[in-house]
């Protein structure tokens, strides 16, 4: 009987131990599943936030390529033949030329005849501030503007708004816009200063080249400089001493008759005996009189605009 009775015990301590070990296998396979289950969430959590970090960083990257193409340094500069820093060079270039500008329009244009002309009037009026430098200067430039208007007008339309619409070169634009000043230019400069700048230009280039051979003399055939094609640094200070030229000429023709009233004024007063009355402070009221009364505002500037018509 106690050996039935301990073999029975055993039995039963099997089979709980069996029990047991079946529901902790049965327990851990159900960790295992939940486990693996939660790591597949998270790994699936874990891609999707990487596609959305790289959907993120592609369209950040497309942005700033989008912004480098519009904001680019060829947005700013024409396409042309050279590389980077080649336009960056021209960029500075026109930033230079354009810090001369004022020296330029007083070079090319007809600038410099009436402000000589208008300097000459005020002299000849004996008015030291009146008109002033100011008014004189606006003046000018604004009757420049009038006669200059047809040669801008060609130089834009020919030569700048092109190169804005990309559709020329910078060297075919500045030939195209240098083309309507060289005319104007030369329509208006004098032979002999054309020729003396011309001259001294081809004894530069000879000289600045001796060991070269020298040719045979050719027979003279008398070419004026106007049948070649003219260097602007030949024709630009030529077309300058002209207008200086004429400029002085016109002086002189505005000077002379306020001359004559300061004469008869200065005889008047010493036959009177008021020697020591400067003739001047009387003559100038009767040269404001004289220059009112001819309307010389309307005689010389029309005179002025017309000399290069």
């Amino acid at each position: 009987m106690r050996n039935i009775t301990t073999i029975v015990i055993l039995l039963l301590i099997g089979g709980a131990l069996f029990c047991v070990g079946t529901v902790g296998a049965l327990a851990q396979t159900q960790g295992v599943r939940q486990f693996t289950t939660t790591q597949q969430q998270t790994n699936q959590q874990t891609q999707k936030q990487g596609q959305k970090q790289t959907q993120t960083q592609s369209s950040k990257k497309t942005q700033s390529q989008s912004q480098n193409k519009s904001l680019g340094l060829q947005s700013f500069i024409p396409p042309g033949d050279g590389a980077t820093s080649g336009r960056i060079v021209q960029l500075f270039a026109v930033i230079t030329v354009l810090s001369v500008a004022p020296g330029l329009l007083i070079m090319v244009t007809c600038f410099t005849r009436f402000v000589v002309a208008f300097s000459f009037l005020r002299a000849g009026l004996g008015l030291q501030t009146t008109p002033a430098n100011l008014i004189l200067i606006s003046l000018a430039l604004f009757m420049t503007f009038y006669v200059m208007a047809p040669t801008f007008d060609k130089a834009w339309q020919d030569g700048v708004k092109p190169l804005v619409d990309n559709k020329i070169s910078e060297e075919e634009a500045l030939a195209r816009i240098s083309a309507p000043f060289k005319a104007f230019m030369r329509a208006h400069v004098r032979e002999k200063d054309l020729t003396l700048f011309a001259d001294l230009a081809e004894a530069q280039m000879k000289a600045s080249k001796p060991n070269q051979p020298t040719t045979p003399a050719k027979p003279s055939t008398n070419a004026s400089p106007s049948k070649k094609e003219l260097e602007m640094r030949v024709l630009i200070p030529a077309f300058m001493i002209s207008e200086l030229r004429r400029g002085f000429e016109i002086g002189f023709l505005v000077v002379l008759p306020f001359l004559v009233i300061d004469m008869i004024v200065a005889t008047m007063t010493m036959s009177m005996g008021m020697m020591m009355l400067p003739p001047t402070i009387i003559s100038l009221p009767f040269k404001i009189l004289f220059f009112i009364l001819i309307d010389g505002w309307n005689m010389l500037v029309g005179g002025l605009i017309r000399s290069f018509m």
